[in-house]
């Protein structure tokens, strides 16, 4: 049960992320990159790191590793990463190379417990995985175009990326009977389509 509430805390941190993007989005009539939006990022990327690995789910770690840096990048850009306290941002940089040196120091007990399930066929973990990079990939294009501009910004590249990646997730989740995954993709589906349609049509008013 416990596994459940960490997944679903997560799913609404992100979840809140995406609305607060939303409805600023709407306000300005095309695609913003609030504080908030990074805030709610990193600490749902924590949670759900947690969660993926109660679940005994690489798809989730991997997905949530690569990610969970560049929200720091970009609360970094917004002026917000310096204002946390010394200890706890010591702690967030920490966690999860934490976790990469249990898994180096266990390395055949990891492949076991995450790759060698009779209920999760390699196919799909396989499936999951490439849903979870191709989703992440979009905040790698979101910090190569940071680099370029100096700017925390949404291009609508991001979004494109995100509607590719939401969807084999979606089919990953439905494929594993995860309702936490389930949950938070369907609703960021819908956002990442309307922020898509946003970039478009502010686009075509510049």
């Amino acid at each position: 049960m416990i596994i459940y509430v960490i997944g679903l805390l997560a799913q609404l941190f992100f979840s809140s992320r995406i609305l607060v993007q939303w409805i600023m989005s709407e306000r300005e009539k095309k695609i913003v990159s609030p504080t908030l939006f990074w805030i709610l990022s990193m600490l749902g990327s924590y949670l759900l790191f947690i969660y993926g690995w109660l679940r005994d789910d690489f798809s989730i770690l991997l997905g949530q590793l690569i990610a969970y840096y560049i929200y720091i990048w970009n609360l970094n850009l917004k002026g917000f990463w310096s204002s946390i306290p010394l200890p706890l941002r010591a702690v967030l940089l920490a966690t999860p190379w934490l976790a990469v040196g249990i898994v180096i120091r266990d390395f055949d007990g990891f492949v076991q417990q995450f790759f060698q399930q009779k209920e999760v066929p390699l196919w799909m973990i396989i499936m999951g995985s490439a849903g979870q990079v191709i989703f992440t990939l979009r905040f790698v294009y979101q910090w190569i175009i940071t680099l370029k501009t100096k700017k925390a910004e949404l291009p609508i590249g991001f979004w494109i990326i995100s509607l590719v990646g939401s969807s084999i997730i979606i089919a990953y989740a439905v494929l594993r009977r995860d309702p936490i995954l389930i949950l938070g993709q369907s609703f960021g589906f819908i956002a990442y389509t309307r922020n898509v349609i946003l970039g478009v049509q502010s686009k075509k008013l510049a």
